[in-house]
C-alpha cells in the first residue's frame, strides 16, 4: 500500500488532486468555477468522483466525518449545478453557482490538510490526530479565505448583473 492508502484511496487521491488543480486554475482564471467552461467540467466530474469514492473508504472505521462531508459536498455540487443550468434560486441563481462550487473546492481542502499532516511525512506524521487543535484552526482559516472569496464573486456578480441590466 502506497502511504498506507489502499488501491482506492490512491485512486481516490489522485482524482482529488486533480479536480483541486482544476478548481484552483478556474478560480485563479476566472474568478469562479463555472461548469460551462471544459476546465469547470473536469473539477465537477473530479469532485463527483471524489466523493463518490470518498464513501467507498473505511480506513478509519465505519462511517464518519469525511463520508459526512462527501455527501455534504454532493448536495452543495447539486444545489450549484441546479442553479447554474436550471435558474433555482431565480434572480440569485448565478450567486448560488458560483459560491456553491467555491464551497465544494472548500470542502476538498479540509480532508487534504488532514489527510496530508497525519501521514506525512513517513514515519513520523506532522500530527498524530484528524482532530488537533492545529487542524481546527487551519480549517478556521480556510473558512475565512473562502468567505472573503465568496464576497468578492458576491459583489462580482451584483456588477455583472446590474451592467447587463443597464
Amino acid at each position: 500500500m502506497l502511504f498506507g492508502l489502499t488501491p482506492l484511496g490512491v485512486f481516490h487521491t489522485i482524482i482529488s488532486l486533480l479536480a483541486v488543480v482544476f478548481g484552483a486554475v478556474a478560480l485563479w482564471r476566472d474568478g469562479r468555477i463555472s461548469p460551462r467552461n471544459r476546465l469547470g467540467q473536469a473539477y465537477v466530474i473530479g469532485t463527483l468522483i471524489s466523493c463518490v469514492t470518498a464513501l467507498g473508504i473505511f480506513q478509519h472505521g465505519g462511517f464518519g466525518k469525511p463520508h459526512a462531508l462527501a455527501l455534504i459536498t454532493l448536495a452543495t455540487l447539486l444545489l450549484a449545478l441546479l442553479a447554474e443550468f436550471k435558474g433555482v434560486f431565480g434572480g440569485k441563481a448565478a450567486h448560488v453557482s458560483a459560491i456553491g462550487l467555491s464551497a465544494t473546492f472548500l470542502f476538498h481542502w479540509i480532508p487534504a490538510i488532514t489527510e496530508t499532516s497525519t501521514r506525512l511525512p513517513l514515519g513520523h506524521p506532522l500530527l498524530s490526530s484528524p482532530d488537533a487543535p492545529s487542524l481546527q484552526i487551519a480549517t478556521g482559516v480556510l473558512l475565512l479565505l473562502f468567505i472573503a472569496g465568496a464576497a468578492r464573486q458576491w459583489k462580482i456578480i451584483n456588477a455583472a448583473l446590474k451592467a447587463g441590466a443597464a
